[in-house]
C-alpha cells in the first residue's frame, strides 16, 4: 500500500516548478521597484507606480487572451469601475485604504463577470465588438454622470487618502509593487494549477472540455470575475496614486490601447503584464518629457501590435523568455 503521503516524483518536480515561477515573481518585482525607488525623479516615479498599478489590469486581460483565446476590449472601463468605488468608499466610509482598494476589487469583479456574459456564447471578433460596445457605454455614462464628481453627499467631490503606512511618493511606489506582486502570484497561480488546466482545455474546443468534465460555464465565468478583480485592484491604486480620478482617461480607445499592450508584452508570460504597464505608461511620459505630443503613442502602438502579431505573437516577454531558454542550453 502507498503512503498517502508520498508524492509522486511528476507531482514534486511540478510543484517545485510552481513554487519557483512564483517566487520569480516577488524577487523580479522587488528588484525593478528598488531600482526606481533609488533613481527615478518624483515625475518618473509617478508614472513608474502607474505603470506597476495597470500592470494588475494586464495580467487580468492575459488570462482572458492568453488562457482561453478571449478577446475582451472593455478592460479599461473595470480600471475605472475599481477606482471609482475605492474613491466613493474612502469619502464616505474614511475605511483604511485595504478595505476601499478591496471594495473596489470586487464592485469590478461583480461588473467584470456582467460584462463576460456575452463570452458564455459569443467568440472571436463578435465578443471583441459587444465589449467594445460596452466600453463605449461606459464611456457614455460616465461622461453624462460626471464622473467621478456626480454630486453633493456620497457622490460629491472627494480626495483618496493613501494608505497610513504609505503617504509619501517613494513609500506608495513600493506599497504598489508589493499589492501588484501579490495580484500577479494569484494570476501566475491560476494559469499553474487546476484553473489554468480547465481553461487550456476550453481553448482547445468546449466539447473537448465537456468531454473532460470541466464545467465550462463555470471556468469562463471564474476567469472574468477574476480579470474584472485584477483590473479594479489596479484602478484603487490609480486612485491612490493621484488621490483622485478624471472620468476622460477611461475611453473605449484606452481600452483598445489596453488589449494591443497585453499581445506586445506578452499574454503567456507573468512579466509580459509588468511590460506592458511600462510601455503604456512610460512611452508617453517620455513624449511629454521630450516636448512630442502624445497622440504620436497611437501610431508607435499600432506599429508594435502589427509586428507581435506578424512576427511575434508571444510578445517581448515570449522573446526573453526564448533567448533565456536558448543561453540556458548553451
Amino acid at each position: 500500500m502507498v503512503n498517502s503521503m508520498t508524492v509522486s516524483p511528476p507531482a514534486a518536480g511540478l510543484a517545485r516548478a510552481l513554487r519557483g515561477q512564483l517566487l520569480a515573481i516577488p524577487v523580479t518585482v522587488a528588484i525593478f521597484s528598488g531600482a526606481v525607488a533609488l533613481l527615478a525623479n518624483s515625475f518618473w516615479l509617478s508614472a513608474a507606480t502607474s505603470a506597476v498599478a495597470l500592470s494588475l489590469s494586464v495580467a487580468g486581460l492575459a488570462i482572458l487572451y492568453g488562457q482561453l483565446g478571449l478577446v475582451s476590449l472593455c478592460q479599461f472601463a473595470l480600471v475605472g469601475v475599481g477606482g471609482w468605488v475605492t474613491l466613493r468608499v474612502g469619502h464616505a466610509f474614511h475605511p483604511p485604504f485595504e478595505v476601499s482598494l478591496l471594495a473596489g476589487g470586487f464592485v469590478a469583479s461583480a461588473v467584470g463577470l456582467i460584462f463576460g456574459l456575452p463570452a458564455l456564447r459569443l467568440r472571436g471578433l463578435y465578443l471583441a465588438l459587444v465589449t467594445l460596445m460596452l466600453a463605449g457605454a461606459f464611456q457614455i455614462v460616465i461622461s453624462a454622470w460626471g464622473f467621478p464628481d456626480g454630486g453633493s453627499g456620497f457622490l460629491g467631490r472627494a480626495m483618496l487618502a493613501r494608505p497610513a503606512v504609505a503617504g509619501e511618493a517613494v513609500p506608495y511606489f513600493l506599497y504598489v509593487s508589493i499589492i501588484a506582486a501579490l495580484g500577479l502570484m494569484v494570476a501566475q497561480w491560476h494559469k499553474l494549477a487546476k484553473p489554468g488546466r480547465a481553461w487550456a482545455l476550453i481553448r482547445k474546443g468546449e466539447t473537448v472540455a465537456i468531454s473532460a468534465g470541466v464545467p465550462v460555464l463555470i471556468y469562463k465565468a471564474w476567469a472574468f470575475a477574476l480579470s474584472g478583480f485584477l483590473a479594479g485592484i489596479g484602478g484603487a491604486l490609480l486612485a491612490g496614486n493621484v488621490g483622485q480620478l478624471d472620468g476622460r482617461a477611461f475611453t473605449a480607445f484606452e481600452s483598445l490601447n489596453l488589449f494591443a499592450l497585453t499581445v506586445v508584452g506578452g499574454a503567456y508570460n507573468w512579466y509580459g503584464a509588468l511590460i506592458a504597464g511600462l510601455l503604456l505608461r512610460a512611452i508617453p511620459a517620455l513624449l511629454t518629457d521630450l516636448g512630442i505630443d502624445g497622440y504620436v503613442t497611437i501610431g508607435i502602438f499600432g506599429v508594435a501590435l502589427f509586428h507581435a502579431l506578424a512576427t511575434a505573437p508571444s510578445g517581448i516577454a515570449g522573446q526573453v523568455a526564448g533567448l533565456l531558454k536558448r543561453l540556458r542550453a548553451r
